[in-house]
């Protein structure tokens, strides 16, 4: 049974809930946990999970939830996960915390992409699931917002140390998201009189002492100025000590931030950074497009006028022109499986190396002593070799490796000292991008 894989899709904004309630350890499962599933079930607008996951996989019912959780039961914990085969999205894990710990029901829910959640009865749906579960199982704290915002405040420790968020947990209304859950401790610490009188789409007193509260109708559209708007009077209101007009700069800069930045990158480079971008965190995606729109790749240094070539010192040429042929072939035996188009030896092929390498982290995740001994040798060699093929070149081989130049038009290339450059660290592989010289080799050529 096959899901979609959350995250091997592209990275893309999406909403997130988490919801951690207190329950009942000395019910049976079935008793304890059977409301939270009739409010999944009945309010999980086209969102509902169709896989369950513990052990092994089965299809969404009942007893399969049941028995997952007791084959994923250890001492003091079980938890499963909830999953689709089918758009949108969805990664959704239920834990439960067992005593002697104090019992906790937590649950996260991550639905791909936000743009989903443009509906507002789907919406409506999703605030009453949220608003039966805290009636059910009381929270400190639930909130559902866009992923992608949530990154940029610093959920959930808001610039504490890992010290103090751990003690202190939500204590205060640090941040107010699209749907927000405050528990009885928040309630009083606010005011229950002031929290009712939020100005917000929706606020509701809960049987149990909890307030629910939701500043928009829909969480698709949180970056709007009308919508930050509602975010801002909402937080001020909830925490007069704070600044409105600060507050709402905050958010602004924040919806700036997520704003999507049209790419217009280096036509060198723009294949490669085209990739890049889109295995960045979605949250910083449209910075870094625009960080690569100001960034020029810097003009090659690893040439000579064809007029300065050093001239062969070896004995045998031809033979060593073999060895440089066999170290491409130490590249392609190591890319080969992830980077199949390896075999080809095209200009198309450095561009796929030069993502992989980056993706990879290669030269920090890596034994230094291994990247300068096996796989700089075997870069240059590749580089060498695409030049050769396609651009017509032709080797003038030397005795020691980074002196060895390729020809091509007026100009030797040192393909092996760009080797040396583009394994220095993760930037370094798209400073000295081995694409980014094959094209300006390109242009120079006759």
């Amino acid at each position: 049974m096959k899901v979609l894989e959350f995250y091997g899709l592209r990275d893309e904004d999406y909403l997130r809930l988490t919801f951690e309630g207190a329950f009942d350890p000395q019910a049976t499962l079935e008793g304890e946990l059977g409301p939270f599933f009739q409010s999944l079930e009945e309010c999980a607008d086209g969102w509902m999970p169709d896989v369950v996951e513990g052990k092994r996989r089965r299809k969404y019912a009942r007893a399969a939830i049941w028995k997952s959780l007791e084959e994923e039961r250890q001492e003091r914990r079980t938890a499963i996960g909830l999953y689709r085969t089918q758009w949108p999205a969805l990664d959704m894990t239920l834990r439960l915390w067992l005593p002697p710990r104090p019992p906790e029901l937590g649950l996260t829910i991550k639905v791909k992409p936000l743009s989903f959640f443009a509906e507002a009865e789907r919406c409506h749906q999703f605030v009453e699931m949220v608003r039966a579960w805290a009636s059910r199982y009381p929270v400190v704290h639930a909130e559902a917002h866009s992923a992608d915002d949530t990154e940029l405040t610093d959920s959930p420790s808001f610039g504490r140390d890992k010290e103090t968020w751990y003690r202190d947990g939500f204590d205060k209304i640090y941040e107010v998201f699209w749907l927000n859950v405050f528990g009885p401790k928040l309630v009083e610490t606010v005011g229950r009189e002031r929290m009712l009188s939020t100005p917000a789409w929706r606020v509701e007193e809960l049987p149990n002492g909890c307030v629910l509260l939701v500043t928009w109708p829909t969480p698709a559209d949180f970056a709007s100025d009308e919508a930050r708007l509602a975010q801002a009077r909402a937080h001020v209101h909830l925490r007069p000590d704070l600044d409105f007009s600060t507050v709402l700069r905050t958010l602004r800069e924040r919806s700036a931030m997520l704003a999507p930045v049209e790419p217009r990158f280096h036509p060198d480079v723009a294949p490669l950074l085209s990739r890049v971008v889109d295995r960045i965190a979605s949250h910083e995606r449209q910075r870094r497009i625009a960080g690569f729109n100001a960034w020029q790749p810097p003009e090659p240094e690893e040439w000579r006028p064809a007029e300065s070539a050093l001239p062969p010192d070896v004995e045998d040429p031809e033979r060593a022109c073999e060895h440089y042929s066999t170290l491409a072939e130490y590249l392609v035996a190591l890319l080969h499986t992830e980077v199949p188009s390896v075999f080809e030896a095209t200009p198309e092929s450095l561009t796929d190396a030069d993502f992989y390498f980056w993706r990879e982290e290669f030269p920090t995740s890596r034994l230094r002593e291994a990247i300068d001994e096996r796989a700089v040798p075997a870069i240059g060699g590749y580089l060498g070799e695409v030049l050769v093929r396609h651009l017509g070149g032709k080797w003038i081989p030397r005795k020691k490796l980074e002196e060895a130049q390729v020809l091509v038009g007026r100009r030797v290339w040192l393909p092996f000292v760009r080797a040396r450059h583009y394994m220095r660290s993760r930037q370094a592989l798209l400073d000295f991008s081995l694409t980014r010289l094959y094209r300006v080799a390109e242009r120079h050529r006759p």
